[in-house]
């Protein structure tokens, strides 16, 4: 059954990125949902897509790109924001079939994660 309202999922293996991350998201009015993991966020999807996804990249077994690869290839199109702590990665990820809107260095700028965000919404309706 799908959600009524919009939602942004997060998804990181590290429990204190997601607890500070859904703490800023509800500060703006957002509902966000966390998950551990990718194959976590996988099993969610039944329940229904998350308006925006931001993803770390590097995660154990699925990192963030594969996450976004995987969605793809399954004819799924969530706007992603990949988050890095590896500064020579954030800037040479490219956009995999227009879905991913920002790479962001992790320790995260609020201003610049939600410019990302309002990019993200923006263009889940061209998706």
């Amino acid at each position: 059954m799908a959600e009524a309202f919009p939602w942004i999922a997060i998804v990181d293996d590290d429990p204190a990125v997601l607890k500070a991350l859904s703490r800023l998201l509800r500060s703006r009015a957002f509902h966000a949902r966390t998950y551990g993991s990718g194959d976590e966020f996988l099993a969610a999807l039944p329940a229904g897509l998350p308006m925006c996804l931001i993803v770390d990249l590097q995660m154990p077994e699925m990192n963030g790109l594969e996450l976004q690869q995987h969605l793809i290839s399954n004819g799924i199109r969530i706007p992603t924001i990949l988050i890095t702590a590896h500064a020579d990665t954030a800037q040479q990820e490219q956009s995999h079939e227009g879905t991913l809107v920002a790479s962001l260095r992790k320790p995260l700028q609020d201003e610049a994660l939600f410019l990302a965000i309002d990019r993200a919404i923006g263009s889940s309706r061209n998706i």
